[in-house]
């Protein structure tokens, strides 16, 4: 078996910072060297198996943990996962982490700073926040807490989206 293939890549980030692009271009680059890839990106979770669940720190705190739930599964099954999550707190990665394995949980910061992530606003949802139409919007209205020890970190803001593949793949090829 290869190393790493019942794995979690979580990526962690502000809204806007590029987490489900390098996801997508991370699923592409993992197919392409043969394992299997299933991706979960937070917004598509919550057209769905999470449409129940709104902002506040518990509807978060059960996004995740449904979330690692069916990583875990997916692990389980010999797919390495990549996680595409706003994720804004530390204990709730951290039960994520538990529930996967911490063997199999490798967190990646995206950590592209507040102003960068707000220039981009890919879906408007910062302008919102900021005239108070968004209440518990990660980053303005609501906390992110950084992690203090991840595994990788990647700053969109001065990465291109191939550097930060680039990255992560030879983090994933190291791994024992």
């Amino acid at each position: 078996m290869t190393a790493g293939q019942h794995d979690t890549v979580w990526l962690t980030g502000l809204s806007g910072a590029g987490k489900t692009s390098i996801a997508l271009a991370l699923a592409q680059a993992l197919k392409a060297q043969g394992r299997a890839v299933a991706l979960l990106d937070g917004d598509q979770l919550r057209h769905g198996l999470n449409r129940d669940l709104g902002f506040t720190p518990h509807d978060r705190h059960e996004n995740i943990r449904r979330t690692a739930e069916v990583a875990r599964l997916m692990n389980d099954s010999g797919l390495t996962v990549i996680a595409a999550f706003i994720s804004p707190y530390r204990a709730d990665r951290a039960m994520a982490a538990a529930i996967i394995g911490a063997a199999h949980f490798i967190e990646v910061h995206v950590s592209t700073p507040l102003a960068v992530c707000e220039a981009r606003d890919p879906k408007g949802l910062y302008a919102k926040a900021r005239a108070g139409q968004l209440a518990q919007f990660t980053g303005i209205s609501a906390p992110y807490e950084a992690p203090l020890a991840a595994a990788l970190t990647l700053d969109t803001g001065t990465l291109a989206l191939d550097e930060s593949v680039e990255r992560l793949c030879h983090y994933l090829q190291q791994r024992p």
